[in-house]
C-alpha cells in the first residue's frame, strides 16, 4: 500500500483505501525518525529541534489521520506541536517561528474530498520531495511495524499561532490599506477550503479592505466545486459575483490555500507568469538587483521585465521542490510558476497564497489604473496555453522533435525547450501519466497556430478538454 501513496512531491491518495490511519502512523513514525536525524546531523541542539509541528485541512478524514500521524511521531521520540486547522503555508511559518525540526500538513491540496495526504517539510521549511528525503521516509516507513515498535513517549502540545501569523502577513500590506486611506474591493472564492479559515483570521478587520466572501464555509469537508483554480469552470462562481461590478480584483484559492489565481476587475483570469512579471517592480524596489525565479514555461516577457527592473532572471524546473531550492540558491526575492504557486524570500522561500494576496493588494494600493491595464504591458506575446498529448514513448518523441529543428537553440532543464527565433516552446513529460505537455509562444497568433500544428505532429494524440 505504501508504494501507492508516495508521490513525487508528497504523500497523497484516496481515503480510506489505499491511505488509512495505519499508514498515517507509519508515515508519522518514519517522518519523525528522518527529521530528527536531519536535525542532529545539522547540529541543531535546541529542544525545539526534536519537535515537529502538525497542521491539517478541513477534510473529513483529516482529524483521524492527523491523530495517528502525531502518535507515530511521538512513538518515534519526537515532540509534537499541534497547530490545528490551518492552511499549508501556516506550517512553514510555524516551523520557522518555533524553530522546529520540520512540519507536516495533512491535506490533499486541490484533489477531491475523498483524497487526503501529507506535505512534509524539513527545518526552515525546506521541502521534502523524492530526491530530498521522501524516498528515505518511504524506506523507513516500509521497515516499521507498529506491533514491534517500542514507543519512546514524545510529548504533544497545542499552540495557537494565528496572531503571530497575522502580524507577519500584515507587515507586507500597504499602510494606506491598513489605515483605510486606500480602499480596495476584492472578491474571494475560498473553494470551501482552508482559505475559508485563513482569510478571516488574517485579513478581517483591515479598514481599507472590503472582501466579498464566496464558498468560505469549510465545516462540511466537501467542495461546491473542485478546489482547483486552474480549471476555468471552477472560476464561474467568482466571475458571477464580479459581474456585478465595482471590484478591484478577484482571487480563487485551492484547497490548502498555498496557491491562488487572480482575476482582473473584469473577472478575467491573469496568467500567473504575467502576474509575476507585474509584481516584479514592487519586489525589486524592496531588494534591488535581486534574483527572480520563474517557471521555464513562462512567457519570454517575464525575464525581459525582470532585467528591465534591474533584477536577475533565474529559470527553474516546474514543481515546488525545485522552485524553492532555486529561490534559496539564488537568494532571490520572489518566484512564481504557472500553477499559481508564488514564492517569497520573506516566507522562507516557500509558496503562500496569503502572501500573494498581500502582494497584489499592496501593488494595487499604489496604482492609479485598473488591474487589466496594469497587466497589459506584460502581455507582449501570444501564448498557446498548455496542451496535453497522450504518448507512450515520451523520450523518443522529444528526441525526434529535437532532431527536427537542428538550427534552433535547445536546452533540457525540464523536458525540451526550443527557441527557433520567431517562436519558442517547452515540452515537458508528466511525472504520473503518459502525457507530454506543450507550451508554445510567438509574436502573433498566426505563428502560434502554425507552429502548434507543426510541433503536434511529433507529440502524439492531442487530449481535448
Amino acid at each position: 500500500m505504501l508504494a501507492k501513496v508516495f508521490k513525487a512531491y508528497d504523500i497523497r491518495a484516496i481515503y480510506p483505501k489505499p491511505l488509512d490511519e495505519g499508514i498515517a502512523w507509519q508515515v508519522g513514525f518514519a517522518t519523525a525518525q528522518y527529521l530528527l536525524a536531519e536535525a542532529a546531523a545539522a547540529g541543531l541542539l535546541d529542544p525545539m529541534s526534536r519537535t515537529v509541528c502538525v497542521g491539517r485541512d478541513m477534510r473529513k478524514s483529516s482529524p483521524s489521520l492527523a491523530k495517528e500521524l502525531k502518535q507515530g511521531m511521538r512513538d518515534a521520540g519526537a515532540d509534537v506541536v499541534d497547530l490545528g486547522l490551518v492552511d499549508t503555508p501556516f506550517v512553514s511559518f510555524a516551523i520557522n517561528h518555533l524553530g522546529c525540526a520540520g512540519g507536516v500538513q495533512v491535506t490533499a491540496s486541490h484533489n477531491p474530498a475523498n483524497y487526503n495526504g501529507f506535505k512534509i517539510s524539513k527545518a526552515r521549511a525546506k521541502p521534502v520531495g523524492q530526491a530530498t528525503g521522501l524516498a528515505e521516509i518511504q524506506r523507513l516507513a516500509a521497515l516499521t511495524e507498529r506491533e514491534k515498535a517500542k514507543p519512546l513517549g514524545g510529548r504533544e502540545e497545542t499552540r495557537d499561532l494565528w496572531a503571530d501569523y497575522r502580524a507577519h502577513l500584515l507587515s507586507f500590506v500597504d499602510a494606506r490599506v491598513l489605515s483605510g486611506e486606500r480602499t480596495l474591493k476584492i472578491a474571494v472564492d475560498a473553494s470551501n477550503g482552508m482559505a475559508g479559515t485563513m482569510m478571516p483570521k488574517v485579513f478581517d478587520g483591515i479598514k481599507g479592505l472590503e472582501v466579498e466572501k464566496i464558498h468560505f464555509d469549510n465545516s462540511k469537508g466537501e467542495f461546491v466545486h473542485e478546489p482547483n483554480p486552474l480549471v476555468e469552470s471552477n472560476l464561474r462562481d467568482l466571475q458571477g459575483v464580479m459581474a456585478k461590478g465595482g471590484f478591484d480584483a478577484g482571487f480563487c484559492f485551492d484547497g490548502d490555500a498555498d496557491r491562488c489565481i487572480v482575476l482582473d476587475e473584469k473577472g478575467r483570469p491573469i496568467g500567473c507568469d504575467l502576474l509575476l512579471a507585474w509584481l516584479v517592480s514592487d519586489a525589486l524596489a524592496q531588494a534591488p538587483g535581486s534574483a527572480v525565479v520563474y517557471d521555464l514555461r513562462s512567457s519570454r516577457s517575464v525575464p525581459e521585465i525582470i532585467r528591465e527592473h534591474g533584477g536577475v532572471p533565474v529559470e527553474s524546473k516546474v514543481g515546488h521542490v525545485f522552485m524553492k531550492a532555486r529561490l534559496a540558491e539564488s537568494r532571490g526575492v520572489i518566484g512564481g510558476e504557472l500553477s499559481g504557486h508564488f514564492y517569497f524570500a520573506d516566507m522562507w522561500n516557500t509558496d503562500s497564497g496569503a502572501r500573494a494576496f498581500a502582494a497584489v493588494v499592496t501593488a494595487l494600493a499604489g496604482a492609479r489604473q485598473p488591474l487589466s491595464k496594469l497587466i497589459a504591458p506584460c502581455r507582449r506575446y501570444v501564448q498557446s496555453g498548455e496542451i496535453n498529448f497522450e504518448n507512450e514513448d515520451k523520450l523518443g518523441a522529444l528526441a525526434r522533435l529535437k532532431a527536427a529543428y537542428p538550427r534552433a537553440k535547445t536546452h533540457e532543464l525540464d523536458g525540451l525547450s526550443i527557441d527557433a527565433g520567431d517562436w519558442w516552446a517547452n515540452i515537458r513529460m508528466s511525472n504520473t501519466e503518459p502525457l507530454l505537455r506543450l507550451n508554445l509562444e510567438a509574436r502573433d497568433e498566426a505563428t502560434v497556430a502554425a507552429k502548434v500544428a507543426e510541433v503536434s505532429e511529433f507529440l502524439g494524440h492531442r487530449v481535448e478538454h
